[in-house]
């Protein structure tokens, strides 16, 4: 890495020793831009399979949103060679906040990845499977009728959750891409062709999981007084079992007045549509089986999807002051970190849930920038459970990659 930058929040005077300890360093750097994206929700994990690779993208500008068909350059960090940064390809189906979804392919996380891509000529979006060892895309994941692509890959592999990007460009820009095709029916506010759909990654089959006048008639049989807004879906996220997505309904986001924030689950086959009723913040993540972590007042909760009930809870408001944060669980589900922001900075909280240890970052610089621009914490572990991907403005001004590594005192 380049420069080790900080350690851990001090330890008060009298207090035990913590069982561990961060050590925070700049992995990117330059007169470019680099970040991965988004959260590490759902074993979303930058590190290639070896832990050599790092994903990124490279950009010019971070104070706008890309204009339409402007592309960013796809990068590869050699660990290994003194953090080398790589151009290997380009997307035009990309922003700030989210970056353009990347994921290495469970089946082959060695080498291969998904991401997000729009075609010049029609705007219409799809989704690459590209390999690093060949240096070439190897699949392209393309429905001209109703385009569509990845908002979330099955953890162990087989298929990925699609998104119609062009409608969330059009009800939250934030979480779309500028000049995506839109082929959903304006006028509609819950069209019976549109919502969540399953691609199989080994066919390329695609169907509907749920549509959004499915959600549209739960959202009335819970209260007959929901607003007809037009519906779009947020953090679409798929279990570690695969048998059960979580996702939020949401609409009116470009709009003053009444919004719509529902979560959802339903199991991967199509069956057991449910409306919850319990909200549990903004970014939630899965942990075993039916659970999902989330919040539900000051607390950090495990909250049962099939019981609807809160079932345990993570550490204390003092360790998690903001359990609406951005969160992410270690891949073996012994880790969990809180990503937060305060002022102009992102902390991190990271937790061993063997025992409750807790310690708390230094800041990283995030800058004054909001909105569809923002910085958000979004922390995403890697392979080993003892590191985590961070960004944060480097000495001048770039937004660039920062780790988190866990160093045990004990």
């Amino acid at each position: 890495m380049i420069a080790l930058l900080a350690a851990a929040t001090a330890i008060p005077a009298g207090a035990a020793p913590a069982p561990f300890s961060l050590e925070i360093s700049q992995l990117t750097s330059g007169e470019k831009h680099h970040f991965f994206g988004y959260i590490g929700q759902c074993r979303t994990i930058p590190w290639n399979e070896s832990g050599r690779y790092v994903l990124g993208l490279e950009i010019d500008a971070i104070d706008r949103m890309p204009k339409p068909g402007e592309a960013a350059l796809i990068v590869l960090i050699d660990t290994r060679q003194n953090n080398q940064i790589i151009p290997i390809e380009k997307t035009r189906a990309w922003n700030p906040q989210q970056g353009t979804m990347f994921y290495w392919n469970p089946l082959a996380a060695g080498t291969q990845f998904f991401f997000n891509d729009r075609d010049e000529e029609t705007g219409k979006i799809f989704t690459v499977l590209y390999d690093i060892g060949k240096r070439e895309r190897i699949r392209e994941y393309r429905f001209d009728d109703t385009p569509v692509a990845n908002g979330g890959v099955a953890q162990k592999g087989g298929a990925f959750l699609a998104l119609n990007y062009g409608r969330m460009a059009r009800l939250r820009p934030v979480t779309g891409y500028p000049g995506v095709a839109d082929w959903s029916q304006a006028g509609d506010p819950a069209p019976a062709n549109d919502g969540i759909f399953v691609v199989d990654t080994r066919t390329g089959a695609r169907r509907l999981l749920v549509s959004f006048r499915q959600l549209a008639d739960k959202l009335k049989e819970a209260d007959s007084r929901t607003p007809d807004l037009p519906l779009f879906i947020n953090h679409s996220l798929w279990n570690r079992d695969g048998n059960r997505v979580y996702f939020f309904a949401r609409g009116g986001w470009n709009r003053r007045g009444s919004r719509i924030n529902v979560p959802f689950s339903i199991h991967s086959d199509g069956t057991n549509l449910t409306c919850h009723s319990q909200h549990i913040g903004g970014h939630p993540e899965w942990a075993e089986g039916s659970l999902v972590i989330g919040r539900s007042g000051p607390d950090q909760i495990l909250y049962d999807i099939d019981t609807r009930k809160v079932a345990g809870k993570l550490g204390t408001p003092k360790i998690f002051p903001n359990p609406e944060g951005d969160v992410s669980l270690s891949s073996d589900g012994k880790w969990f970190v809180n990503g937060y922001k305060t002022g102009t900075s992102n902390h991190y909280v990271v937790y061993r849930r063997s025992d409750g240890a807790s310690v708390r970052s230094e800041g990283f610089d995030k800058g004054r920038y909001s909105g569809d621009i923002r910085i958000d914490p979004a922390p995403r572990w890697n392979r080993t459970n003892d590191a985590i991907l961070v960004p944060g403005l480097a000495d001048n001004g770039t937004r660039q990659m920062f780790v988190i590594r866990i160093r045990s005192n004990e």
